[in-house]
């Protein structure tokens, strides 16, 4: 069963999202902070991590930042779904992705959990070929 790692400090849309990926089979762990994130990849490996910037604490930069500096968590997609517009990074999306390994980018207003389980979907099919 595929491990996620949810950082998402909307308790209510953690929960909504927790139960949409558990109903197709994969296990969820959800973390408020970027802190507690970090923890609970050491407790468990994820799979893939679903990110939102917007920490209390840290922010979810320094998040990837300190994630990739473990080499065994460096080949781990991430997503950001995010309520920071895409158009915050127009100028840095090469270090999002190529430095940071974001794979994936929704904004929350424009997206959908259909939208965000299809790329998570195809992010764990890649991860296992």
């Amino acid at each position: 069963m595929p491990h996620i790692l949810l950082i998402e400090p909307d308790r209510v849309l953690a929960g909504t999202f927790r139960q949409g990926f558990e109903s197709k089979d994969y296990s969820v762990v959800m973390c408020a902070g970027a802190q507690s994130a970090i923890y609970a990849a050491d407790e468990k490996q994820p799979d893939l991590v679903i990110l939102e910037l917007q920490l209390i604490g840290h922010s979810g930069i320094e998040f990837l930042y300190e994630f990739r500096s473990y080499p065994e968590w460096q080949l781990i997609p991430v997503i950001v779904h995010s309520q920071v517009p895409p158009s915050e990074f127009a100028g840095s999306w090469s270090l999002m992705s190529n430095e940071l390994g974001v794979t994936g980018y929704f904004y929350k207003p424009e997206s959908t959990f259909s939208q965000l389980l299809r790329a998570v979907d195809s992010q764990l099919q890649t991860a296992t070929l």
